[in-house]
């Protein structure tokens, strides 16, 4: 698709440079998102393609993130208009040129519950509520032996096992995702199998706990409460969905609180994975 469909002669949309998505994690920071500090390099191993801005007068007023995973599932982010230009329909403009560039993929997104009916106009369905839970959480610090560095575990087991989470592959997203800068990343494993892995960053405020995979909710609070114990009295967020009642449990009982919810949204059937061993979502961005 040329960079210049959706052009006008004062308006274009059109593929983002590396620097300018770093300008849309800044809108995102500006809209009270939080996102992580290296978010921007991260997201765009996804898919470099997959970014887009919109220009007025060559003045950068939006942007939208539409990463195809691979021929078959895309996710739609970062979908922000500059506060300044919006109701000048600029963003729909941007939504169809993402939107297009995704074809006819079953594409997600984590929606603001409130824009529901709009993306229902765009052949969206609602799935489920994801729920970010946030706080100072409390923990027990104690050591757990059965818990490994998961940059240190082989490549392809740790991929294998995140493939049962998510309806795409994504290594080369996922080799970077464990690999940031100002992150950990831990593994349960035993008998040699992988049971469980999470992953914190650092955000502009706080940390954020994403993913956080694992076979049952023992192995989901001893990953829990391993990746807590590295930033202690810091504010934590974890986004699990609504369906998994044990991530729930698992996010009230070390008292983080829900601060808002989003919309899990599909334009084709939601996808077949375990929600119930998903006890948190890797980014509302890149789903």
């Amino acid at each position: 698709m040329s960079e210049a469909t959706h052009a006008t002669r004062d308006f274009i949309v059109r593929t983002m440079t590396a620097d300018e998505v770093n300008l849309a994690i800044e809108w995102a920071a500006r809209e009270g998102w939080n996102p992580g500090l290296h978010d921007a390099h991260c997201f765009r191993t996804a898919d470099p393609d997959g970014f887009f801005i919109g220009e007025l007068h060559g003045e950068p007023v939006g942007s939208i993130s539409a990463v195809a995973y691979d021929a078959h599932f895309g996710f739609i982010g970062l979908y922000i208009v500059k506060p300044e230009f919006r109701g000048k329909g600029l963003g729909l403009r941007i939504w169809q040129h993402g939107i297009a560039y995704l074809g006819k993929r079953n594409v997600g997104l984590d929606g603001v519950v409130a824009q529901q009916p709009n993306y229902r106009k765009s052949g969206f369905q609602l799935a489920y509520r994801n729920i970010r839970f946030q706080g100072v959480a409390e923990v027990d610090a104690s050591n757990n032996a059965s818990l490994a560095d998961a940059r240190q575990l082989p490549f392809d087991k740790l991929a294998s096992y995140d493939g049962r989470f998510f309806p795409a592959p994504r290594d080369i997203f996922l080799r970077g995702w464990i690999d940031q800068p100002d992150a950990v990343a831990l593994a349960s494993v035993g008998d040699g199998q992988m049971r469980g892995y999470g992953v914190l960053r650092r955000c502009r405020e706080g940390r954020k706990i994403g993913p956080l995979f694992a076979d049952d909710a023992q192995t989901a609070e001893a990953l829990f409460t391993a990746l807590v114990a590295r930033c202690p009295g810091e504010t934590v967020a974890l986004d699990v969905s609504e369906l998994n009642t044990a991530a729930v449990a698992l996010a009230e009982r070390h008292r983080l609180t829900s601060v808002f919810e989003t919309a899990r949204m599909y334009t084709k059937r939601a996808p077949d994975i375990p929600l119930a061993r998903l006890y948190g979502v890797t980014s509302f961005e890149l789903g």
